[in-house]
């Protein structure tokens, strides 16, 4: 059956497989569900980085103005 997923080879130091066979037991899902569920949640963890080095360069920003609540959502 073809499927719309792409797939990927990952090779898996074996502390890492014995982790990953590890917490797809204990969720009863297979290792390759739990693996692509573990690469979402980094690449929101990564996304989460690059959004707050944005928000650090904007806070560092000299002559800022700063709005208040009110003006941004309304009342």
């Amino acid at each position: 059956m073809a499927t719309t997923k792409t797939r990927i080879n990952v090779s898996l130091s074996a502390e890492v497989e014995q982790a990953l066979k590890a917490l797809a037991k204990r969720d009863q899902v297979p290792s390759a569900t739990k693996a692509a569920e573990l690469l979402r949640l980094a690449l929101e963890i990564e996304e989460d980085y690059v959004f707050s080095a944005i928000a650090d360069e904007r806070l560092a920003e000299k002559n800022i103005k700063w709005l208040k609540s009110e003006e941004v959502w309304g009342k």
